[in-house]
């Protein structure tokens, strides 16, 4: 044997690992960040030891202290991890051996690296999805607070990015929180899943000795242990899961993003940030860009290829539990983070920016947004729908020979197009009327909108 630590697995082997080995293997430089996860387990499973008579109290009392002087360590900055040590398991392990002794050698009775660690994600990644719904929650009262400001004021709807129908800007801004609700939700439902102890499943076997997975999953604060002792260290769908909720919460701040990021340009001009939540050009002194905005859709990606990376991790692998697993956390972190970040930075972005009325109000008569409406119109006369699309589309290539908009055409001009067009028609012309005869459950119709603010109002506590 040469100079290098035993590891304490180390037992059959007569040869330390090559430098080159040892740190392509090592996990501590990012699994570190288990580290309080990891202590509360392992206390947990020394306090379920003492209680079967695999280890005395006096040893446990020993154990758990010495715990807890490492996490006070680690906490003051004063812990020494050590790459030789490999991961935050045998950190901590051989930290406690050399802290108090014998006792700490006692700890790994019954469980294994692979329950642990196992273990160690879950307990994060409880930890994680609270830290996330929080910052849903936050962005969906800044933009109903964003909603309660623009009361009233119209915006053009667009599909395929082409002007559609008149919408009010708060039905518009009430459909991310919707789609953030749906995101809120997945995760309440994925903590379901989660909330399941593998503590105690051991390598893959389970163990013969007299173990209460019971008492630890129920010291964890998890709802039960998970039933199957090779399913309990092989998955990774819980991490699976997470990602793919993240990336789908990504995806609904990506498209918000890009929206803003339109509409903040000269050729919408519908919003303008504030200073506060802006960048300049090193080079041309006039700009004024929606930086956070953009990177909210570019990190996007980030999360999204995080969920693809755990996918083709996990795809081809035989049961039970593979070092290739020690993959799994850098991207379940790096998402978490960044996702994060996206949430906090989307509702400072939501609190600084100012909907330019004059504007939006100056471009509403282009691209004829009431035609639908006249269509209803027509429908509501006994006119069948696709005869009044058809009389519609012809009075607006009249419109668009006269450059003018529907409502400036003359009852003589309509009724030219349809002897169905009477005096009333002038009532559902214009943005204004349009807005008003939307009635549908859940359409943007003043009264329809006004019943999904209080809805919200009520549900995010700001009334």
């Amino acid at each position: 044997m040469d100079s290098k630590e035993v590891k304490l697995w180390g037992g059959r082997f007569e040869e330390s690992v090559t430098d080159v080995v040892e740190k392509f293997t090592e996990s501590i430089s990012f699994d570190k960040a288990l580290y309080k996860q990891d202590i509360l387990g392992s206390i947990a499973h020394a306090t379920m030891l003492a209680s079967q008579g695999l280890i005395t109290e006096s040893e446990r009392g020993a154990i758990v202290e010495g715990l807890v002087e490492i996490r006070n360590q680690i906490e003051r900055g004063e812990f020494v991890w050590r790459t030789d040590r490999e991961d935050v398991h045998m950190n901590i392990e051989a930290a406690l051996t050399d802290l108090v002794g014998e006792p700490a050698k006692k700890l790994h009775t019954a469980r294994s690296r692979n329950d642990q660690v196992s273990t160690d994600l879950r307990l994060w990644c409880k930890d994680a999805v609270v830290a996330i719904m929080s910052r849903i929650k936050n962005l969906q009262v800044a933009l109903v607070k964003l909603a309660l400001k623009n009361e009233g004021l119209i915006v053009p709807g667009y599909t395929h990015l082409q002007r559609a129908q008149p919408i009010l800007l708060q039905h518009l801004l009430l459909a991310y929180v919707e789609q953030l609700q749906r995101d809120l939700l997945r995760l309440i439902d994925y903590r379901v899943r989660l909330n399941h102890c593998p503590l105690g499943a051991c390598a893959l076997a389970g163990t013969g000795l007299p173990i209460d997975r019971i008492k630890t999953s129920d010291a964890l604060e998890f709802s039960h242990p998970l039933r199957n002792s090779i399913d309990a260290v092989s998955d990774r769908d819980f991490v699976i899961e997470f990602l793919s909720a993240n990336a789908i919460t990504a995806i609904h701040l990506s498209r918000l993003g890009e929206e803003w990021v339109l509409w903040a340009s000269e050729e919408f001009g519908f919003i303008t940030p504030s200073d506060s939540v802006s960048t300049g050009s090193s080079i041309m002194p006039q700009k004024k860009n929606p930086d956070p905005m953009e990177l909210v859709r570019g990190k996007s990606a980030r999360v999204i290829g995080d969920l693809v990376t755990l996918l083709v991790l996990c795809k081809g692998l035989p049961q039970a539990y593979n070092r290739d697993l020690q993959e799994d956390k850098e991207p379940l972190f790096d998402s978490v983070k960044t996702i994060i970040g996206m949430l906090e930075v989307t509702a400072e972005f939501a609190d600084n920016i100012t909907y330019n009325k004059e504007r939006i109000e100056k471009s509403l008569p282009a691209g004829h947004l009431d035609a639908t409406t006249l269509a209803d119109y027509l429908v509501k006369k006994g006119v069948p729908f696709r005869t009044a699309h058809d009389i519609v589309g012809k009075s607006v290539a009249l419109c668009v020979s006269r450059n003018c908009q529907l409502k400036d055409l003359s009852l003589p001009d309509l009724k030219a197009v349809s002897p169905e067009f009477e005096e009333d028609v002038y009532e559902f012309l214009g943005v204004e009327n349009s807005i008003k005869k939307f009635t549908s459950y859940g359409s943007t119709g003043s009264e329809c909108v006004a019943e999904q603010i209080h809805y919200w109002v009520r549900e995010l506590g700001l009334s």
